[in-house]
């Protein structure tokens, strides 16, 4: 990654309707550096701060074989149900088969899985503006069966609601997660970690089980 300026820093916690950033910079974490004729900005509601209760917004899952209440296929899981009484890590990135995300971010949680467990993390999800067929072949490829579910936002409804989209309209993307990730205890974010545009350095796996074994 390059290096970007002091207003770009990584930080544990932003804050929407900051001023515009320099137009030079590095996208998600995409590839070549950008110029861009006007200035970054958030767009959607106000960013979910922790203390927060997650947006009650529907996921999707694409399962390999059946299960109690599930069939083979893409199946639609609500968040506030899937969060209720556990201990979750959500990350979020850009899109799947990306590089950074394929190459990093989500092996670096696969890698992570048993440790963040024995921290007392119940589970781990992946969420990207994606399809769930998408999201179910990445899974695939990245061998995350049994250690991260890869949830499938595809109209970008929960990232929306979380006030964590990016537009990447430019790269012929549309709109898509900002790169972050959270620590949810019975649907209450306790913790948030969003990356600056362009930078991978606080929603890893290792800085995440950090602040859990601190």
């Amino acid at each position: 990654m390059t290096d970007e300026t002091a207003d770009d820093r990584p930080r544990r916690f932003a804050t929407p309707g900051r001023a515009s950033r320099p137009l030079r910079m590095r996208e998600a974490g995409l590839g070549r550096v950008v110029c861009r004729e006007r200035p970054y900005r958030y767009e959607g509601p106000g960013m979910i701060q922790v203390g927060d209760t997650l947006p009650d917004a529907q996921l999707f899952e694409y399962l390999d074989d059946a299960r109690a209440g599930c069939t083979p296929g893409p199946n639609a899981f609500g968040v506030r149900e899937q969060t209720a009484g556990k201990r979750v890590v959500i990350f979020g990135l850009p899109g799947a088969f990306t590089p950074t995300c394929s190459a990093q971010h989500v092996p670096g949680y696969v890698a992570h899985a048993e440790p963040l467990r024995s921290a007392g993390i119940d589970e781990i999800w992946c969420v990207a503006v994606n399809d769930a067929f998408v999201m179910g072949a990445w899974g695939r490829d990245l061998h995350t069966a049994g250690k991260v579910r890869m949830m499938a936002d595809g109209s970008a409804a929960f990232t929306h609601a979380l006030g964590l989209t990016q537009d990447l309209s430019a790269r012929g993307m549309g709109i898509r997660s900002r790169r972050y990730a959270m620590v949810v205890d019975d649907g209450v974010v306790k913790t948030l970690f969003v990356e600056a545009p362009g930078k991978f350095e606080v929603s890893d796996a290792a800085s995440v089980l950090a602040g859990l074994t601190r």
